[in-house]
């Protein structure tokens, strides 16, 4: 029953249906607890708590991986947004 348990979640928030408001979310969790996330808005990762700090200056001095992370919000979002967005609409 002890261990630890470590996710991550992706999430893209838009209102508008041409999707020029959208922002895409990553956060990483430990236990239950976001301690990194980062917001396309911002364009770098944020600490939530002392491990986030330390994770999120690591992650923010690769430019590789901002760059590759930066390019999810057309990627993932606004391409899954353009599958899935009209059959939605039409439902409502």
């Amino acid at each position: 029953a002890d261990g630890y348990y470590e996710y991550t979640t992706n999430e893209c928030v838009y209102s508008t249906s041409d999707y020029s408001d959208m922002v895409y979310l990553r956060s990483l969790s430990f236990n239950k607890d976001v301690f990194v996330q980062f917001n396309s808005t911002v364009g770098k990762f944020v600490g939530l708590t002392e491990l986030g700090v330390m994770n999120a200056e690591r992650l923010n001095k690769d430019q590789a991986i901002l760059h590759q992370i930066k390019a999810e919000v057309d990627r993932f979002c606004r391409h899954n947004a353009q599958i899935w967005d009209p059959s939605v609409r039409d439902k409502a």
